[in-house]
Formats: C-alpha cells, structure tokens, sequence
C-alpha cells in the first residue's frame, strides 16, 4: 500500500469545510478514534504548538493505546513542544510508553502561521487553514491527501529531533 491509497473499507469522516474550535476540536477526537477502529498504519500529526488539540483529554488517550501497536508509526511535527509537556500529560505519557512508534521533529525557526496544523493518514485528512478562527477542511479526496503530504514532507525536511521520549541523561 503506497502512501496515497486509503486501507479498504475507508473511513467515515467528513469530507467537507469546518469552521471553529470546538468542531476542530471534535474532529481531532473522532479522527484518532477513527484511526483505532480502522487500523490506520500511519498518522502525521503537525501544528506549530498543539495548543488547541485535546491531546490531553481521556477519549484522545484511549483511542491513542487502541491504535498503537506494531507496524504503526505517527510522526509529530511543531514548532515547539513546549504547550505539550505543560498541558497533554495523558499524550505526554502514551508518547513515552509508545517511543518506537513516534517520531517528534520541530521546525524551531518556522513562523506559527506558516507551519500546517494538520492531521494526514492514508485515509483521511485534515487541515486547518485559518489557525486563528480554526476553519479549514477534511475529507479523503486523492488530491487533498497528495497535496498535504507533500506540504508535510516539505517542512519534515527542514525539522529536526524534539520532544524525547526520555531526558535521562547518559
């Protein structure tokens, strides 16, 4: 399966325009179920601090542990991290237990408003185009998940390692 073919069955998200936080909000949640129940091999998750994604709440954390496992792999792409650590114990702590499965990078340089706040999986993806009034859109169409990824891939380039799994020290 290449990057670009949704796994069979597709999902049941929306394809369509959001406007606001808390139906970006929700679609973050029901994008990580969604990721749980059908089985999505791989998730980028990218925003230039997370400060507005439930990361933190019980149902993210919960559909988080059902998705992970072997073969599995999320790559996490910010600015800074720093917003995470203070706020999203619950992913905090499923990031640690789930180290072999994530990669974090950061752009540390990157203006806020330029890097995505998006969520791409093979299946599904989602953009958010406005950060300050949290409208932007989903869907699975080919074009928006090629056109994202390659955006991504882009700024994955330019990212280097952040946000570890562990700070012990050698």
């Amino acid at each position: 399966m290449n990057d670009e073919t949704p796994p069979a069955g597709g999902t049941q998200l929306p394809s369509r325009r959001f406007e606001g936080r808390a139906e970006f909000r929700q679609l973050v949640r029901d994008a990580l179920a969604a990721a749980a129940r059908e089985g999505w091999r791989e998730i980028i998750l990218s925003d230039a601090t997370f400060e507005d994604w439930p990361l933190g709440e019980r149902a993210v954390a919960e559909a988080l542990q059902a998705w992970s496992r072997n073969g599995r792999r999320m790559v996490l792409l910010a600015r800074q991290y720093d917003h995470v650590v203070r706020q999203h114990a619950r992913f905090v702590q499923w990031r640690v237990t789930w180290a072999h499965i994530v990669t974090a990078t950061a752009c540390a340089s990157a203006d806020p408003l330029d890097l995505p706040s998006a969520i791409w999986s093979p299946a599904w993806v989602l953009e958010r185009r406005d950060i300050t009034h949290s409208n932007g859109y989903c869907g699975s169409e080919p074009e928006r998940r090629v056109a994202l990824r390659e955006n991504l891939n882009e700024w994955l380039l330019r990212a280097t390692p952040a946000f570890p799994a562990s700070t012990l020290g050698l």
